[in-house]
């Protein structure tokens, strides 16, 4: 089981993005580091489609989105976790 973390874009996610993205960055990277964090990226367009994350673990993919610096300063509207059954595994 794999768990996927939705973020919905704010309004104005491209103007306030920049600010925060540095903040963002290091909190993903230490997820990806630690082997928690799997995926991540927006969709092709991030303010009407959003972006989101894979991770290994609910307690990993609930601690990223509760304190990302995106949704803690208004980038991200709201976010929703979904349980992912991978099928293909490495």
């Amino acid at each position: 089981m794999k768990y996927v973390v939705l973020y919905t874009s704010a309004e104005g996610v491209a103007e306030k993005a920049p600010e925060h993205f540095e903040a963002h960055r290091e909190h993903w990277r230490r997820f990806l580091d630690s082997g928690e964090l799997l995926e991540i990226g927006t969709f092709g367009d991030p303010q009407s489609q959003g972006s989101m994350a894979v991770f290994n673990s609910r307690e990993a993919a609930e601690q990223f989105a509760n304190e990302d610096p995106f949704v803690l300063n208004g980038v991200v509207s709201s976010w929703e976790l979904r349980e992912w059954n991978e099928v293909l595994e490495p």
